[in-house]
């Protein structure tokens, strides 16, 4: 919820900074003439002061996101042993998985993504195979090695294996010349 306030809040500044500027620019080079009574000039005051607490509040919330520092950024799943704290980061269950499923006879280039949840990790892995293979054995193998492999390293239990063939490996055409 806060970034989406967050995000609202920048575009409202960025906004109004875009309007201040074109107003400032056009009131500089006199391409809009005014002649304002003290009345409206008062008002004019007054507006002008509430935009600028406003953008001086959103500009100190910025400033105070740009230099706060965000656990939020490295994503991890951590845990709790009788010694202390253990950090596992997402990205090094990902490489797991890849290494797991690279490991795989008739799999290629494959790229992983993981999901925490409660029940577990989501093991998400796309791959191309190389179409020698049965693929529904093929997808079997790869989903119980990297089941097992990130289960048996980190010791965090894995809720689901989806696997995505996303296409064929295309060996090259070698020509034979014929002289």
């Amino acid at each position: 919820m806060a970034k989406i306030l967050d995000r609202i809040l920048l575009f409202i500044y960025s906004l109004s900074i875009g309007i201040i500027s074109v107003i400032a620019i056009l009131l500089l080079t006199n391409a809009v003439p005014v002649s304002l009574s003290s009345r409206d000039q008062n008002r004019l005051y007054i507006a002008v002061l509430v935009a600028a607490v406003l953008l001086f509040l959103f500009s100190i919330r910025f400033f105070y996101i740009s230099i706060r520092r965000d656990r939020s950024s490295l994503p991890s799943i951590d845990q709790r042993t009788e010694f202390g704290d253990i950090q596992i980061s997402v990205e090094t269950i990902e490489n797991l998985s890849y290494k797991a499923a690279s490991r795989v006879r008739g799999v290629r280039d494959v790229k992983t993504r993981i999901r925490v949840s409660e029940s577990g990790l989501e093991i998400h892995v796309r791959a191309l195979v190389d179409g020698e293979t049965a693929i529904p054995p093929l997808t079997e193998e790869v989903q119980k090695q990297v089941h097992d492999q990130v289960e048996e390293i980190t010791g965090i239990p894995v809720s689901y294996v989806s696997v995505y063939i996303a296409n064929l490996v295309q060996s090259p055409v070698i020509k034979s010349r014929v002289e």
